[in-house]
Parts: structure tokens; sequence; C-alpha cells
């Protein structure tokens, strides 16, 4: 991963890049959507979770190229267009975050406001207002990284060494993965234990309240679904499925008297009979985390496919997947059925 990423930031691959963005062809119908999750200095206290944190000035640089080489397009514009089965302008993108993370309102949205690009912000809507409610994987993190000294931690997956600060960032992957993995109320249990026997407090609440929200919303930016509590969709029941759509959609009307028929896929997890469920609730868009370009006359509307953009994604590479030939990589990474 350090191997690609720091060919991903070298001087022969931006030139690789320009050249093949010189022998481009845009394809009709073509609508490539950025996913974010977080914008902040990697020294912020307390320290964000670095694989979905991409630090300011990096966002800046890309979103001024995306700008200045694209058309952006709002999330109502994409509703528009898929009901009305009518094409977007060419070069179309959608600008997304996923989460609903404080640092948007102070790092990302100044920087989007700046430029005037519309941009959707998926929240889980039973964060805002809750201080209780920490993201399991942010928990879990501060834990491991603030945790007593200690050697190692016996897990699941087996021993993990905790001796320095690399060690316990790859004991959190370890785990991660593997919570990943577990139904939804059981995984919530273990990180609760986990993060007991380790004996640290956890961080403070990160997302968004209710009243930041909707003076975002005032200011312009579409607030959509991201369910209500963030469960992996496969991982729980079909009637949590319908309660968790249904839920988040309602909360969104009450508080911010919006009701976007959008949501995002938490962590990307979904297959036919979530998408059945998600279309029944009134959905007309939803937002897979499987990687690639969006053919509009051929992609299901409920299985859009993103670019996730992280710290190792830098301009050169965004570009790269940003561009029209991109779409042709789409088979190497098949949507779930």
């Amino acid at each position: 991963m350090r191997v690609a990423g720091s060919v991903a930031k070298s001087r022969p691959f931006a030139w690789a890049v320009t050249l093949l963005e010189r022998l481009d062809r845009e394809g009709p119908d073509l609508v490539r959507i950025l996913t974010y999750h977080r914008v902040e200095w990697n020294d912020a206290i307390p320290p964000p979770y670095p694989r979905i944190t991409i630090p300011p000035d990096l966002f800046a640089e890309q979103m001024r190229y995306v700008r200045d080489h694209f058309h952006v397009v709002s999330v109502e514009e994409m509703i528009h267009a898929v009901r009305a089965q009518r094409s977007l302008p060419p070069r179309s993108v959608l600008i997304s975050f996923d989460d609903g993370y404080r640092d948007f309102r102070t790092q990302a949205w100044p920087v989007l406001r700046a430029l005037k690009l519309p941009v959707v912000l998926f929240v889980p809507t039973a964060f805002p207002g809750d201080p209780s409610r920490i993201f399991w994987w942010d928990r879990l993190h501060h834990a491991l990284l603030n945790a007593s000294a200690r050697d190692s931690l016996e897990t699941p997956v087996g021993v993990l060494p905790l001796r320095s600060v690399q060690e316990r960032e790859r004991a959190f992957t370890q785990l991660r993965d593997h919570v990943k993995q577990m139904p939804h109320d059981t995984a919530l249990s273990w990180v609760g234990t986990t993060c007991h026997e380790l004996a640290v407090p956890p961080p403070p609440p990160a997302v968004l309240s209710w009243d930041e929200l909707r003076a975002l919303v005032q200011e312009g930016v579409s607030v959509a679904s991201h369910t209500r509590t963030h469960p992996l969709l496969t991982r729980i029941p079909a009637e949590e499925v319908r309660a968790e759509a249904a839920g988040s959609r309602r909360d969104l009307e009450r508080e911010l008297r919006t009701e976007l028929p959008v949501l995002a896929y938490p962590g990307g997890a979904f297959n036919d009979a979530v998408a059945r469920i998600i279309a029944d609730e009134g959905y007309v868009l939803a937002f897979t985390t499987t990687r690639g370009v969006n053919d509009l006359r051929s992609a299901h509307p409920l299985k859009l496919r993103r670019i996730n953009v992280g710290r190792q994604t830098s301009l050169a590479l965004l570009r790269a997947q940003l561009m029209g030939r991109a779409v042709s990589l789409n088979r190497f990474y098949p949507v779930p059925a």
C-alpha cells in the first residue's frame, strides 16, 4: 500500500496521467461520484482515523481541479435526471460526504462554498443530538492508540502486539476487518467490551448537531440519509433494514424539513434484498462504495458506484480515476448482487 501510494504521488505518474488525459474520450451519460469522509489535519486533537481522512490543503487542491475541469452537479440534478431519464452534462461529477463529521463544517464546507460547488452530506440520523453515540471504529481506534502501556491484546484474531504506534495501527486494521464480519449487535457489544478492557474513555462526539445541520442546509448543503444508526445493512434482519431506511427519512423531514429520496449504504454493504427494501421505501438513488464511474444508461440507480478519496489519493491519482476511459475498469470491481 505504501509503495502504491508513493508511486501515485510521483512525478512520472503525474506525467503519465497528463498524457492519458490528452488521449481521453468522454462517453455519453457518464457521472463520477466522489466520496469523502473527513477533512482534517493529522495533528488534530483527538487524532482522526487516518484511513478516512485527508488534509485540508489536499482537499482544496482537488476541489479546484474538479471545478476547473468538470461539471459539478447537485444531487437534486441527479435525481431529476434519473426520474426524467435525461442526460447530465458531459464530464459530470457529484461530490458526496459520508457520516456527518463536524470537520465537514469547519474544513470542507468553507472550501466548497468559496468555489460554489454543490455537495450532498449523508448523515446517520440517530447521531446528531445524542452525545452517547460514537462510531464504533472511532471508539476502537481511540482506545487502541491511547491505552496505557501494554505489550499486547488478546483478540479473536490472535494476540496482537501493541508496543508501538505502528503496531497499534496494524492491530486496529485487523480488528476493524474482523468486526465488519460480525452481526451488527454482536460487533457493537464486542467493541464496547474491548474498549472497557483497554480502560480508555470514549472520544468526544464527532458528528454535527441538528442545529449545525440546519445552518448548513440554509447555506446550500444537501443532506440525505445514511440510515439511522449506521449498521451494515447486510448484517441486520430485513425488518431492521426497513426501519433504518424509513426512520432516517422521517428524522430528516422532522429536523431539517428535507426528505431527499437518496441513501448511502453504510460501509457500502448491500445486496439485492436490501436494494429491494430501499426501493420499497421510495428511494430513487442509493450509493455504494464499489469503485468506478457510472454510465447512467446502464447503471442501476440503487447500486451507483463511487470513487473513494482517502489520504493516499494524490491529485494525479484522482485525475486518473476521473477520466472517461476509467469506466472500462468497472469490470474489475463488480457490484455486489
